[in-house]
């Protein structure tokens, strides 16, 4: 590696220090960040500013279609895939969550194959967030995690089985990290949390069995991927490692993405460990991208199933691909959680969870995320059952013919409701309060609900509201009722939440996202400067 300290010395480290983050923020790990953001930034800029060509054309009426110039690559049926990497050959059942401490050890003592621990959209990305996770994942790597509450309860890694294996979600390119300046500049948030979980962890890792393992979040293009492929070998590069070692599955949770399946693995190929659904990430970003577009309006977010025409589409395409190209079609997340006031409530909510993942595994999918451990079981019972075999990446479709048209059809049965409405507006005001707490995975109604589902809240409703729709008890979704309802439920959830809650900090943000106007590229970035605390000098390490 170069000089270290000339590295280290062009790092503002704008957060607090606390003791237990020096083992995270050392000075080799500072310079290989420092590294990396001087290789890779320009290049992730350049194509955030893709992103905003691709929108303006969009909205100029050009809907997206299969890549003419990348057809060579689809038609070529001789390449795949890297094979399954140890610790990734099952993969069933995965449990997702944060990094604090508590969650942690809960999801490696889950009955689950592998747990993706999240620095994205179930993570507020406070700064005390971001190090004490990568110092939790540090310990968890070692088998030293465990840890008692003060004169309480004692949380210990179960020893009777192995423990699942462990992927990490670093944060989606468009998210930068406003505590550590490299050259003046924030460095990227995927660089960040990527790099230091690699740098730290990947041969300790592969010595105990597994790798370095990722899921990459809200790509949009194949071009994205080769970034990600780039920082793949020059990191292992680096520290002397096998290129190939690292695998990384893709989140295909934006329409754009959809069209660029096989030339997405086809980037990452030695380092692709496959796809995955994700779902309300996608519902998301096909109302996004089409905003402007009254041919794309949604009814309420409960009418959007699996089932409906643009997603059933893209599972079909997906699983298609990935067993075309060796590489495993992970399934999507049951955000429900136990109802445990209300026998029957639960019941009916797990039998879903049971229907949901029979039709995951009889579509072809070889895993499936839960977001509780007590729907673990459910998901098992269903995979174990369907699928004997550790993965169906035998499972052929090519029968299946998934056109541009399919991925773009958006007749959903359904209508918008005032109860729609309203559970929207909880939803993004639940989350977004407990966001800007730090808190970036909240249950609301019984459901698990992270950043994706906030953003479906607040984009259905900025779309209802520009294109004048009227909900099925006949009143127009216009501004000043949107504003009106908005202004209702944050009374009601501000009478009945504790003192000092910042439910109407939410509303403020709320309120500039739902009238048809203003529309932030992402919640995340319009919430994040309340939740950065910048030190006026660099901290000393």
């Amino acid at each position: 590696m170069s000089d270290t300290a000339s590295l280290v010395s062009a790092v503002e480290i704008l957060g607090s220090i606390e003791e237990s983050y020096k083992t995270i923020l050392t000075p080799d790990a500072i310079a290989f960040l420092v590294l990396l953001h001087r290789t890779f930034n320009t290049t992730r800029k350049t194509l955030l500013a893709r992103r905003v060509a691709r929108q303006a054309a969009i909205d100029a009426g050009i809907l997206p279609t299969f890549l003419p110039e990348t057809k060579f690559i689809r038609d070529d049926p001789t390449w795949q895939g890297a094979p399954p990497a140890p610790g990734l050959v099952d993969r069933r059942v995965e449990i997702t969550g944060p990094t604090d401490r508590k969650m942690v050890i809960n999801a490696l003592n889950s009955d689950v194959w592998t747990y993706m621990a999240d620095f994205e959209d179930a993570t507020s990305p406070t700064w005390e967030n971001l190090v004490s996770g990568q110092a939790n994942l540090y310990d968890a790597v070692r088998r030293q995690v465990d840890f008692t509450v003060p004169g309480g309860k004692a949380y210990k890694l179960r020893t009777d089985r192995l423990l699942p294996t462990l992927i990490v979600r670093p944060r989606g390119w468009h998210l930068e990290e406003k505590h550590f300046l490299v050259d003046g500049e924030p460095i990227s948030g995927s660089i960040f949390d990527f790099g230091l979980y690699f740098f730290h962890n990947a041969h300790e890792l592969v010595k105990r069995g597994s790798g370095p393992y990722f899921y990459l979040p809200k790509m949009e293009s194949h071009l994205e991927a080769r970034l990600w492929n780039d920082i793949f070998k020059l990191s292992q590069d680096m520290i002397a490692m096998p290129r190939g070692t690292i695998r990384g599955t893709v989140l295909i949770e934006t329409i754009l993405a959809a069209f660029e399946m096989e030339e997405i693995i086809y980037e990452l190929r030695e380092h692709s460990s496959g796809l995955n659904c994700g779902r309300w990430d996608y519902i998301f970003s096909f109302i996004k991208k089409f905003r402007h577009n009254p041919a794309f309006v949604l009814p309420d977010r409960s009418a959007v199933t699996m089932t409906s025409p643009f997603m059933e589409s893209y599972v079909k395409l997906l699983i298609k691909t990935c067993h075309k190209r060796g590489v495993h079609a992970m399934g999507g997340m049951a955000a429900q959680i136990p109802i445990k006031s209300d026998a029957a409530a639960n019941k009916a909510a797990m039998e879903n969870v049971y229907k949901d993942k029979l039709r995951e595994v009889n579509a072809g999918h070889d895993g499936t995320w839960v977001a509780h451990p007590a729907l673990a079981a459910i998901a098992s019972e269903v995979f174990n059952k369907h699928m004997p075999t550790p993965n169906q990446l035998f499972k052929r479709t090519e029968e299946v013919v998934v056109t541009a048209a399919d991925l773009l059809n958006s007749k959903v049965q359904g209508n918008v409701t005032e109860d729609g409405i309203r559970k929207n507006l909880d939803i993004g005001l639940g989350y977004m309060e407990a966001w800007v707490r730090g808190v970036g995975c909240v249950p609301i109604n019984y459901l698990m609900e992270d950043a994706a589902t906030a953003e479906v809240s607040r984009s259905q409703l900025w779309q209802w509201v520009t294109h004048q729709v009227t909900t099925a008890e006949g009143i127009k979704v216009s501004k000043e009722y949107a504003l009106r309802i908005l202004e209702e439920e944050t009374s009601k959830l501000e009478k009945s939440a504790p003192k000092g809650n910042k439910f109407r900090q939410a509303a403020q943000h709320f309120s500039t996202q739902i009238t048809g106007e203003d529309y932030a590229d992402f919640l995340t970035t319009l919430l994040y400067d309340d939740i950065t605390k910048i030190n006026s000098k660099s901290a000393k390490l």
